[in-house]
């Protein structure tokens, strides 16, 4: 009798995390299933904890007029993630004493106009800068398809009135990172791509991320998709448009490595890492809900770092729940189906 107790409480034991494990695995599915159909457009799904994968699925079409399924590895335009990069590439260079966050801009653009002495590294990265957001402008669409130089695009937005006084409102502005990344090239000597491919991407074994390029093969990379009463190819966009504020392309495993990265702190110290998820506020006192590269938000009561992306045919999500160590991230090939609900979900189903 004694042995058969002890049998049943090390079966239980050794099955209660499987049943778990399993029904955790249905409830994600069940998700994803209702969300992606086997015939559209698709996406690529993980979700880890502790750094360790406990889920990773692809669904729908990579490549609609090919009829190519999705695959879990395969490479995505992930947008404003591409935010993150960015703002730890300062914080490095910050580390490396080539610049400070209090620094202003006309210390590297000088010819900078209208509050461009007052506006700072730090206004830049937490979008209080008060610059207009160039994506706005109804030229945009003038130059979408130009290969621009950095400068050139700098050029187009920097004689716009600003929305503010530096400090006084949040407004997300893709301007802002934009600075920040022909910054990056000036205090450097390298362009932006390369910057972060030496610095980030091969450091940290990134072997599937890179800056976008149109001309360049890129294996298992997804089609991008939009639906207009039927779903069509996304239209061209020059990367050079998007730039440090969002032309990186990237898969779900990558972006683990990236997450884990920044967790680890291996890119950046202890300290600096803290000033990235810092909740930081304007001159009335008023908190962002904005750190350097992430919001700063909350899923079922607790604090989350995150980010989404989007960019023609493209959207993606990635959400971290710091006391669990909960990451999950989401990747769309179609602009018609964002992931940034499903993340969010995904990771309430880990935090239950």
């Amino acid at each position: 009798m004694r042995l058969i107790f002890k049998i049943c409480i090390v079966s239980c034991f050794i099955f209660q995390p499987v049943i778990f494990a399993q029904t955790l695995e249905a409830k994600i599915d069940k998700l994803l299933n209702e969300k992606f159909k086997p015939e559209g457009p698709g996406g690529a799904f993980l979700a880890a904890k502790e750094g360790k994968i406990i889920y990773k699925k692809a669904f729908g079409k990579a490549n609609l007029e090919l009829n190519v399924a999705m695959q879990p590895d395969f490479v995505f335009e992930i947008g404003s993630m591409t935010k993150q990069f960015t703002a730890v590439s300062i914080l490095m260079l910050v580390e490396q004493g080539k610049l400070k966050l209090d620094d202003e801009i006309t210390k590297f653009i000088p010819d900078y106009p209208t509050n461009g002495n007052s506006i700072t590294i730090h206004h830049l990265l937490i979008h209080t800068s008060g610059i207009k957001d160039f994506t706005s402008m109804k030229a945009i669409k003038d130059i979408a398809k130009s290969d621009l130089s950095p400068k050139e695009l700098v050029d187009f937005f920097k004689n716009e009135p600003v929305d503010f006084k530096p400090g006084e409102q949040y407004k997300y502005c893709n301007s802002g990172y934009v600075l920040l990344g022909y910054i990056i090239e000036m205090v450097s000597g390298k362009t932006f791509g390369e910057f972060i491919d030496e610095n980030i991407f091969k450091k940290i074994d990134m072997n599937n991320t890179y800056y976008a390029s149109h001309e360049k093969v890129i294996k298992n990379r997804a089609s991008g998709y939009r639906d207009r009463e039927g779903y069509v190819n996304a239209p061209y966009i020059s990367f050079s448009i998007p730039y440090a504020s969002g032309s990186i392309i990237s898969n779900v495993e990558d972006l683990l490595k990236w997450q884990n990265a920044i967790a680890a702190h291996t890119l950046l110290s202890l300290a600096t890492t803290a000033k990235v998820f810092t909740n930081y506020q304007l001159n009335n006192g008023t908190k962002t809900d904005y750190g350097y590269g992430w919001h700063i938000d909350a899923v079922k009561g607790k604090l989350v770092y995150e980010h989404g992306g989007s960019i023609f045919g493209f959207k993606s999500m990635g959400v971290y729940e710091p006391a669990s160590k909960i990451y999950v991230i989401g990747l769309s090939n179609c602009d018609c189906n964002s992931p940034t609900a499903l993340t969010r979900e995904i990771a309430a189903l880990l935090l239950d």
